[in-house]
């Protein structure tokens, strides 16, 4: 069984920072991209970040030069730094991730998501 489990939502003021982190656990072979999404109320859920195993990354345009993602692959982890939050970024924030299952092959798998609330 695989999981992600993501840490580090919560609620913070407009200009302020929060650090998401998400690890994979169970029994896999290799991570290959990493990333975040994110859907706020009302909304479709939307690509925030991703980035490969080699550490190329990608971002949505609103979150370029704010929100720096990293990965850590010997801990199967990765990070979503949030900073000068807006409160347009509140939403449920999910983590993504193509993990090899030996048997199974490739297959994409979910956190359950975190709350991040920017307070205006």
């Amino acid at each position: 069984q695989v999981q992600l489990v993501e840490f580090g939502g919560g609620l913070v003021q407009t200009g302020g920072s929060l650090r998401l982190s998400c690890q994979a656990s169970g029994r896999f072979f290799s991570i290959n991209g990493m990333g975040w999404y994110r859907q706020a109320p009302g909304k479709q859920r939307e690509l925030v970040a991703t980035i490969t195993r080699g550490g190329t990354p990608t971002y949505v345009d609103s979150v370029k030069g704010r929100f720096p993602i990293s990965r850590d692959n010997a801990k199967n982890t990765v990070y979503l730094q949030m900073n000068s939050l807006k409160p347009e970024d509140t939403a449920v924030y999910y983590c993504h991730a193509d993990i090899f299952k030996t048997g199974s092959g490739w297959g994409e798998y979910w956190g359950k998501g975190t709350l991040v609330t920017v307070s205006s």
